[in-house]
């Protein structure tokens, strides 16, 4: 999993006083819209958005350059009562991120009632005293004003019963941008002053294989809806530009292995005559080419790494 990059020393005073750079994540419940919400902040498709709980299984940052401030996000996977070694780990993973961050926002969507999941985080978050917190209503697109206002009220209520007072209540729509901006607006001062930590062109720190496996996961898990929800796990083996291709015309060669529990799930992923693992293959190489701006021959094998997620050594090789 790699750990976050955390300032350890008092950064160099700048000729600008007055800028602000930091580390914000989001949290919320399965499908709370936090993704998006990256996205729409960063501007390109950085974190893996996908209409399935927990395919964001590692911490992708996505960075918000601004001339008066940098804002790094960084996106902790779900924080989920534990069933196994791996949602153990997630958990630690989760809370040791948010110990660290210099801001929490809350994402809770507008169109569902709070219920038992949001008050587990929001528990856990009463118990995070450093962090400032902003609730973050996510998509208002989907509900009226009289709603939107219910469940402002409801979320400021969820604050004072635990103790402890929001730093902004927001309500946004990622799909409209609207609101976007003013949420940066807020979350700015709340960093502490200091230089841009990350140069200008980065959009997200995540090492470029970390992305493509995700983009193969993703892929992965679309058409196998509830068959196989987490039992994948995908490891680019290598990427490597293809040799003695002419200059304008590279070929990245990326070869990946995705790794399922069983072997009875075998046949899920690769489907009848082997037309599942090929689709999976062209959706993936479109996205990859399309992040990497480079043409790619991707070569994917299926393989069982028998009960991986609750076997520590195998979590590890997986990059757990």
């Amino acid at each position: 999993m790699g750990g976050m990059s955390v300032r350890t020393q008092t950064p160099q005073p700048t000729q600008r006083s007055d800028h602000r750079a930091g580390f914000a994540c989001f949290v919320g419940r399965p499908n709370a819209g936090k993704s998006t919400l990256t996205n729409a902040l960063v501007g390109k498709k950085v974190a893996i958005t996908s209409n399935r709980p927990q395919t964001t299984r590692h911490t992708v940052r996505g960075i918000v350059h601004r001339p008066d401030a940098q804002l790094i996000l960084v996106d902790t996977p779900g924080l989920h009562k534990p069933r196994t070694l791996l949602g153990e780990r997630l958990n630690d993973v989760v809370r040791a991120t948010w110990a660290e961050v210099d801001v929490i926002g809350f994402c809770l969507p507008a169109d569902q009632k709070i219920g038992p999941g949001d008050r587990f985080i929001a528990k856990e978050l009463a118990s995070i005293k450093k962090a400032p917190k902003v609730a973050i209503i996510t998509k208002t697109d989907l509900v009226d004003s009289k709603a939107l206002a219910e469940q402002l009220i409801a979320v400021d209520q969820l604050g004072k019963e635990l103790g402890f007072q929001w730093q902004e209540i927001v309500p946004v729509s990622a799909v409209g941008e609207k609101q976007v901006e003013l949420l940066a607006d807020l979350l700015v001062p709340l960093l502490p002053e200091g230089p841009a930590l990350y140069p200008e062109g980065d959009l997200t720190d995540e090492p470029e294989q970390v992305m493509v496996a995700e983009l193969i996961r993703e892929a992965a898990l679309e058409g196998v809806r509830d068959e196989l929800p987490h039992s994948i796990a995908v490891v680019v083996e290598e990427m490597l530009p293809r040799e003695g291709r002419p200059a304008d015309k590279p070929l990245l060669d990326i070869h990946a292995n995705v790794f399922i529990e069983r072997s009875s799930q075998k046949g899920i992923i690769i489907g009848p005559k082997g037309k599942r693992l090929k689709d999976v293959g062209i959706k993936s190489r479109k996205q990859i080419e399309a992040l990497l701006g480079t043409p790619v021959f991707l070569d994917l094998h299926v393989k069982v790494a028998k009960d991986w997620q609750r076997d520590p050594k195998q979590l590890r090789r997986l990059g757990f």
